[in-house]
């Protein structure tokens, strides 16, 4: 009989991605920065609307270009979009990028001997950070929505914060919620998040506890008979 091929392995990090993390982290601050200056600002606040449009633009335009560069190192043709469906969401919905923290982090160990975190801080700094950025992200996404919308609940940036915190929190009080088709969107998306991400820093401290617990029965005296 002949044997199936094995599966092919996932290319390892190409240089150019490595050398590219970082920027495109900075990269996508300056477009979560354009996009809230578009969101939060007064109509009537020219220039700033234009300069937010344009950096907005620009920045999506770098991450366009990154994407067509790694498709074109990688060799995979098609496959590419499948195995990297990540990358490919985040390009559709820059907001997202946050969720590519762990590469951003890999990206700075990289440069260093060794980690400076151990295993359960490196977990919980993770979802902390996306956390924030991805509730600052969704609050920005859901205001723009539902502001404006008939029978809205999200009036103001600080209803949406509250909606957002309360969500990722998985606590959701019901007295913020998005009515429209575009934010009930975000707020599926940001629930989904949120429960992966608080699963990943509460069996990370689960493990850290049983860790703790174990060390000290080891070095407990064993009992006499």
């Amino acid at each position: 009989m002949s044997q199936r091929p094995a599966p092919e392995a996932p290319a390892p990090p190409t240089r150019w991605e490595q050398r590219t993390e970082l920027p495109l982290f900075a990269a996508s601050l300056l477009f979560l920065a354009g996009y809230a200056v578009r969101v939060l600002a007064p109509h009537d606040a020219q220039p700033w609307h234009d300069i937010a449009l344009i950096l907005v633009w620009s920045t999506w335009l770098i991450f366009l270009a990154d994407y067509a560069v790694r498709l074109r190192l990688s060799g995979q043709g098609a496959r590419f979009v499948r195995t990297h469906g990540l990358d490919t969401l985040v390009l559709l919905l820059p907001l997202l990028r946050p969720l590519q923290m762990v590469k951003v982090y890999t990206a700075v160990q990289k440069r260093r001997d060794r980690p400076r975190l151990n295993l359960y801080a490196r977990v919980m700094s993770y979802a902390s950070l996306s956390a924030v950025l991805l509730g600052f992200s969704a609050s920005l996404a859901v205001y723009h929505f539902e502001h404006l919308a008939p029978d809205a609940s999200i009036r103001t940036f600080g209803d949406a914060v509250w909606w957002a915190c309360a969500t990722l929190s998985t606590v959701g009080y019901g007295d913020a919620a998005p009515v429209t088709f575009w934010g009930r969107t975000v707020a599926a998306g940001l629930m989904a998040c949120g429960l992966a991400l608080l699963g990943a820093v509460t069996g990370s401290f689960s493990s850290w506890l049983i860790q703790v617990f174990a060390r000290e029965d080891e070095k407990r005296p064993p009992e006499r008979g």
